[in-house]
């Protein structure tokens, strides 16, 4: 019996794979397998900043494989609001978790990164090698650092123990169960927000920056099922980039024009060229994934958006969006 604990499995990726894993038949390439009991973890269950509680959640499941993506995240500005936030609750979080997989024998761990660990000047397109040639970005290094341990923690528990520790560095991720909260929201699901209220207040629809900023987005639902990939297939420490093409880079003014066109908003719609911009683009190869996983077909980014906007219409009175 596998057991599969997913950290995390409360948020954005880990509720797309609980999605996949329950739709998907089952024995098929991302399906679930017999012989296989998937976990789901939130917060709730057990603060993973905390060694006691992590442990005690280890010792109760016992897992054999783990997906880690607990984490404290957030969008652009909470990010350089709160950097000691984010660089010590992370570094806790996921010592807490390499520690007690390893402690209890895992056979395997894969942990969730960001291409945000990547150096601010760099040569792009960003590749797996790249991530430790410089200083991350200023406005999320907290942030930044903490994920770059993981990858130096699975590379050093590999030397030593031998554990099977890897990691994936997705793109700009986005789907259902998404953080929608104005206050740490990233800019897709706070692009839908602010046009979800822009409309129902019959208020403008500003949009923070000039609009210029091009980003790869990656479905959550596509992202899960190369997570369910990487665990069985995949078993290198080096990090894998998990993303779309360079070549389908979006930028943010046309992503901010196709929510507009999916919550069917008709009232005005300006960019604040006042605020921040954050990183131009940060566009990653997923040139090592295609080669490894052979076919896989992403969902077009406009059809991703369009199931995005409905869900979030449909469970905006449930969904993560800061309101009390």
């Amino acid at each position: 019996m596998s057991v599969i604990l997913v950290t995390g499995g409360t948020g954005l990726v880990g509720k797309a794979i609980e999605y996949v894993i329950e739709t998907e038949p089952e024995g098929s390439r991302f399906g679930k397998r017999p012989g296989e009991k998937w976990v789901f973890i939130g917060s709730s269950e057990a603060d993973l900043r905390n060694q006691e509680q992590s442990k005690k959640l280890f010792e109760k499941y016992k897992p054999t494989h783990v997906i880690h993506l607990a984490a404290l995240v957030g969008g652009l500005f909470i990010n350089m609001k709160k950097k000691l936030d984010f660089l010590r609750d992370n570094i806790l979080i996921n010592d807490n978790v390499l520690h007690n997989a390893h402690e209890i024998g895992c056979k395997k761990v894969i942990s969730c990164l960001s291409t945000c660990v990547y150096p601010d000047k760099v040569e792009y397109p960003l590749d797996e090698t790249k991530i430790h040639l410089g200083l991350p970005h200023d406005s999320n290094f907290g942030y930044a650092h903490a994920k770059r341990l993981v990858d130096v923690q699975n590379h050093a528990y590999k030397d030593q123990y031998g554990d099977n520790f890897t990691s994936a560095i997705p793109t700009n991720v986005f789907g259902p169960h998404d953080n929608f909260d104005l206050e740490s929201a990233h800019v897709l699901p706070a692009l839908m927000h602010k046009c979800y209220l822009a409309k129902k207040n019959g208020t403008p629809f500003v949009v923070w920056g000039s609009g210029k900023p091009l980003r790869q987005f990656i479905y959550s639902r596509d992202l899960a099922k190369l997570f369910i990939w990487m665990l069985r297939e995949y078993d290198d420490v080096e990090p894998l980039i998990l993303s779309v093409g360079e070549d389908e880079e979006v930028s943010i003014k046309q992503a901010a024009d196709a929510v507009v066109g999916a919550m069917g908003f008709t009232g005005e719609y300006r960019f604040d060229a006042t605020k921040a911009d954050g990183q131009f683009r940060k566009p990653a190869s997923n040139k090592k994934l295609l080669s490894l996983i052979g076919d896989f077909e992403f969902t077009p980014f406009d059809k991703a958006l369009e199931e995005t906007v409905q869900w979030f219409q449909q469970n905006y009175e449930n969904a993560r969006t800061g309101k009390p």
